[in-house]
């Protein structure tokens, strides 16, 4: 007698499983809910942002990024449009952006079942009276059961994913917008000590010849020689700080080589002539704040996690093994075949473990993120407030320097003019009120960079992207040129 015997499992549920096999089109897309990010970023920016993943896209923004470095100077909003289309650390984190749909679009299959198979009582002849070649194929019907909530934990990490993007593009494109700001003003101040460089160079000149008559003592010839000498050495200063400020917004627009040979303007632009108006500037925060919103899909991402866990408590695994067994037996020529159902189910049982520690952790992380939330939310408030409030108050200090003090100084400039033509005035009055006054105009210039600065973290404070405190620290430039 030769018996066969071939035992097979299958999967119940086989529907599902072939569902698994389905793929989502928005997690599987190559852009990765792209489009979602890149609506954000144009309301905070009004600027184009674009993730490159092929080399006809890295050519097309290339292109992009010369045509706009042909113009005669870079202005703010340019810089801006070149970082969010060439700084390769902007790409990487649209890189994370895919890797959490690759995630999200992993959780929407299901686990692939395992397979086993194994064999008994072969022997070498047919004299064998015994043959059995056995299959087995298992799956974790827990997945199947936790199966939506799994998704839904993986969908909110993704969407978490896209605000982090969102919430990456609009703090480049804030850090240029400073950087930016940053380099026109501190050449605009190379240039008023240029002038100052100017007539501390005729004084000192002036000087020298009056001791050669005698008619001024070493004393006052060596303080005009020691203040166009310390003047020099603040000329050269200032000059490093803005080739410094330059390179930084360089970096921040991923530039090198010869494309890092571009102008910007030799001075801020003027101030406006209206102030825009945020009289429900914390109202427009807590509704646009992308860093808030994240810190939302953070809290709803806890609890789902935590439904999850309080499903799975007691069973974490959960197999089913389940099919047929077929039996065919061969004697005198005569072939039987008997057909059995056959099924198993095997789980953990929690008599050490019952997920009481586990548990208890899901509830801790959901009150950290609970109140994680509510801190970004007071935050946030007190964020908009401090920014519309400096923004007011840098326009009210740079409008009095550019309407009081400055055009003083030239008044003062003007009658030194006419007194020293007059005789009355010396020569050394006349360049001393000079240079007061390229003192005034730098403070002026100073004034007219924390307004602009203040604008950049007005929007910074309303859609995201910028540092706590930004708009506060803003304080110290000012505090430290008055010093």
């Amino acid at each position: 007698m030769i018996r066969q015997r071939f035992k097979l499992a299958a999967i119940i549920g086989l529907p599902l499983a072939l569902a698994g096999c389905t793929t989502n089109a928005e997690y599987s897309a190559k852009d990765a809910g792209f489009t979602a990010v890149e609506a954000r970023v144009g309301a905070g920016t009004a600027k184009r942002s674009v993730w490159i993943q092929n080399r006809e896209q890295a050519a097309k923004a290339e292109a992009q990024v010369k045509a706009l470095l042909a113009r005669k100077s870079v202005d703010a909003d340019t810089a801006v449009q070149i970082a969010l289309l060439n700084n390769r650390g902007l790409q990487a984190a649209y890189a994370d952006l895919g890797d959490a749909s690759a995630d999200a679009w992993q959780a929407t299959m299901l686990l692939n079942p395992t397979v086993s198979i194994g064999t008994t009582g072969i022997g070498a002849s047919e004299l064998q009276a015994y043959r059995a070649i056995e299959g087995l194929i298992t799956t974790n019907i827990l997945a199947l059961i936790t199966r939506e909530k799994t998704i839904a934990v993986a969908d909110a990490h993704f969407r978490q994913a896209q605000l982090a993007a969102a919430l990456r593009t609009l703090a480049l494109a804030a850090e240029t917008r400073r950087a930016w700001v940053e380099t026109v003003s501190a050449w605009e101040t190379v240039g008023q000590l240029n002038r100052a460089q100017a007539a501390a160079d005729a004084s000192s000149e002036l000087a020298a010849k009056l001791g050669e008559t005698g008619s001024m003592g070493k004393a006052d010839q060596a303080r005009e020689h020691v203040f166009n000498a310390e003047l020099a050495g603040q000329v050269a200063q200032a000059r490093l700080a803005a080739r410094l400020a330059k390179e930084n917004l360089t970096r921040r627009m991923g530039l090198w080589g010869s494309d890092a040979d571009y102008q910007v303007p030799n001075r801020l632009p003027d101030l406006p002539k209206d102030l825009a108006r945020r009289n429900s500037i914390e109202a427009e925060a807590l509704k646009r704040r992308v860093d808030l919103q994240l810190a939302r899909l953070e809290l709803e991402a806890v609890a789902k996690s935590y439904r999850l866990t309080d499903a799975t408590r007691f069973v974490s695994d959960l197999t089913l093994v389940a099919g047929a067994e077929a039996e065919r037996e061969r004697e005198d020529g005569d072939t039987k075949v008997e057909t059995t159902g056959q099924g198993e189910l095997e789980f953990s049982i929690p008599i050490f473990d019952t997920g009481q520690a586990r548990l208890r952790k899901a509830e801790l992380a959901h009150m950290r993120a609970a109140n994680l939330l509510a801190e970004k939310a007071v935050n946030v408030r007190s964020e908009a407030r401090s920014a519309y409030q400096a923004y007011r108050s840098r326009y009210d200090i740079a409008r009095h320097y550019r309407n009081n003090v400055v055009p003083l100084r030239s008044k003062i400039e003007e009658e030194a003019t006419l007194s020293y033509n007059g005789m009355i005035t010396s020569t050394f009055e006349m360049l001393a009120d000079t240079r007061a006054k390229v003192d005034s105009v730098i403070l002026s210039i100073n004034a007219k960079r924390d307004f602009w600065l203040a604008d950049a973290d007005l929007m910074t404070a309303i859609h995201g992207g910028g540092e706590e405190g930004t708009a506060v620290e803003t304080a110290a430039p000012a505090a430290a040129d008055a010093d």
